[in-house]
């Protein structure tokens, strides 16, 4: 994840950004490729970054980011 290189979260934030993550997830049809497991990945890290840590706002931005973003 090439932005965020010298990011760092306390353990509350990595637990909330783990819940969404895990939410995030549960709401794709499986199997989930490694693409979207990143994009989902690096928005809920971009967003946790900017202050958000509701981790159902956090997977909500994240699936609506994977659903505009274009496909390779």
């Amino acid at each position: 994840m090439k932005d965020f290189p010298q990011a760092s979260f306390p353990p509350e934030t990595i637990q909330i950004m783990t819940l969404a993550m895990n939410s995030a997830l549960a709401a794709l049809p499986h199997p989930v490729g490694s693409a979207r497991v990143q994009s989902l990945a690096e928005t809920i890290l971009r967003s946790s970054k900017e202050g958000e840590r509701d981790p159902s706002t956090l997977a909500r931005m994240a699936l609506l980011e994977l659903a505009i973003s274009p496909r390779h």
